[in-house]
């Protein structure tokens, strides 16, 4: 590959302060990446490592195989990286990015994964709807971490009961909180299936819960500390590896 698609990146200057959250802009970012700042990169991947397992394991049924579509991932980002443009946010880009490498993967266990079906539309009353505000944002509740721990465990359980037409969204959507218009954009729907969808599946969730689904959502499928850094540790270890970026 050529060294333009692939700029050589000293890795070292972003390992000291990696646990401190770089304040650089995504466009910021994505130019320092091109000019050779491997801290750039390590910055982006540890903004949007949350988001980007929660697309992944929204579409595969399995941690693991999620962990993997994301460092595949951000090895296909970083290759791709010259072409963006900043159209579009870079966290609705990059969770594009784990949406395709996931249904690759679906594809490749023979697990066939459609995620632009047609839906039949909802009347208008309900369609005016805004089915986030549904959701509870007082965060102060008498329950113990234990129940709290407990309700997190149920509703991870039923998200995984659900097809992964309505996990990606239900993901995207209300745990990772995403818009109406980014949740379209990344699912490559319009708006109002995204809110067809959603109504639906908190229907769903409901019937497999029995209660509301909404309170414990956004704590769900953190991927924080020591997965967050062996994906960062993964990627960088691999660019190294293929000559992309220089060695300590």
């Amino acid at each position: 590959m050529s060294e333009q698609l692939y700029p050589r990146m000293d890795p070292a200057a972003g390992v000291a302060a990696r646990r401190i959250p770089d304040a650089r802009s995504d466009l910021d970012l994505v130019a320092a990446v091109l000019t050779g700042d491997a801290s750039a990169f390590e910055a982006i991947m540890r903004r949007y490592n949350r988001l980007m397992f929660r697309t992944a394991r929204g579409i595969v049924n399995d941690d693991a195989d999620a962990q993997d579509v994301v460092q595949e991932a951000y090895l296909r980002a970083f290759a791709s990286m010259q072409t963006y443009r900043g159209e579009a946010a870079l966290s609705t880009w990059v969770a594009r990015i784990a949406i395709n490498g996931a249904l690759s993967l679906q594809r490749k266990q023979s697990r066939l994964v459609q995620l632009d079906e047609t839906e039949a539309p909802l009347d208008a009353e309900h369609l005016a709807e805004d089915p986030m505000a549904e959701l509870p944002s007082d965060t102060s509740s008498p329950e113990t971490p234990a129940s709290q721990a407990q309700a997190r465990e149920f509703l991870q359980r039923a998200i995984d009961q659900l097809p992964a037409l309505y996990r990606s969204l239900f993901m995207l959507r209300a745990v990772q909180e995403m818009t109406v218009e980014e949740t379209a954009s990344a699912l490559q729907v319009s708006p109002d299936v995204v809110k067809t969808r959603y109504l639906r599946v908190r229907s769903m969730l409901r019937n497999l819960l029995g209660a509301d689904v909404g309170r414990v959502a956004t704590e769900l499928y953190a991927f924080a500390g020591g997965r967050c850094d062996a994906v960062v540790a993964s990627v960088l270890a691999e660019l190294r590896a293929r000559g992309l970026i220089r060695p300590h």
